[in-house]
Parts: structure tokens; sequence; C-alpha cells
């Protein structure tokens, strides 16, 4: 974020549960669940009361659900519905998925969405948003590789397979 003088760097598991149903379990630097179902998004931080609120005002997490659901359910159709997109590949079988939100209010928020993996596997999730802040989610065994000073360089040579 564009307030911090360095990157926060979040672990834990995100998991899709099925239909619109994801779910985000951190660990690191704090414990906090946070599920997203029909429509609604609860949030539950270690030594805090669960807060609740409608996905309708979090268009960057309506985004995030609307790309994992259709990507992980194989639903292209709906991919784009909501998202221009823009693939690239190599002979390596290096690839990258760029995902630009329809919805201009969404736009506002989410500039784009980039998904960077090698043959079957997605390693990275780049979310560029409007303002300039960008959100890198290493996915998989790659998780585990997040290195102890991530800077975009360092991430974007780990998600090509560096």
């Amino acid at each position: 974020m564009q307030v911090l003088d360095r990157p926060l760097v979040v672990s834990g598991e995100l998991a899709w549960l099925g239909g619109d149903t994801l779910e985000r379990h951190v660990q690191k630097p704090h414990e906090e669940t946070a599920r997203i179902a029909q429509g609604k998004v609860s949030q539950q931080r270690e030594g805090k009361g669960e807060r609740s609120f409608s996905l309708e005002r979090a268009p960057q997490l309506k985004v995030l659900v609307d790309s994992f659901v259709a990507l992980l359910g194989g639903d292209a159709s709906r991919l784009r519905k909501a998202f221009a997109i823009a693939r690239r590949g190599d002979v390596h079988g290096a690839w990258s998925l760029t995902l630009t939100p329809r919805d201009l209010a969404v736009a506002r928020t989410v500039a784009s969405i980039r998904i960077d993996g090698e043959g079957r596997e997605a390693r990275c999730m780049w979310m560029q948003e409007a303002d300039g802040d960008v959100a890198v989610d290493l996915l998989g065994d790659l998780a585990a590789k997040m290195p102890a000073a991530p800077t975009r360089e360092a991430l974007a040579t780990l998600c090509k397979g560096g």
C-alpha cells in the first residue's frame, strides 16, 4: 500500500468451497478468518467480535470472487462477462492471463488482475488497484518461497519461475 514504507506480508490459505463461497484463513501477522458467501463478507479476528458487511460495499472483493469462481469453476463465459481477457504464453509453458474489469465502477478500484502460471499450474496472482497499489498472492507451493524482503522485482522473478 502506498501508505506503508515496506510491503505487508500476510500468510495463510484461501479456499474455494464451491459456488460463490471463498474462505481465507490468515495465520500471520495475526489470526483472522474471512468468509465470502451469499453476497456477504464475514470476518473474525483474533480477540475481536465477528464483523460482517455486504459484498456490494467492497467492489474489489466482488471482482476477486468473480475471478476465482470463474477460473476455478472453469466458467469461461462468466469470466468473459466480467472481464476483458488477454492471454500470453511462451514455448517453455509459462503463461499469463490478464483480466480487466468491464464494469467502470469496479475499474475505479481494481485496474486489473494478472495470473502468472506454468503448464497447468497458477503460480501468482497480481491485483493492480486503480490507485497504484499492488497485491501479490503466491499460490500453491510457491507461497512457502516468499522472499524475506519482498520487492516487486523479487516477486516477479519468483512468479516467472526464477
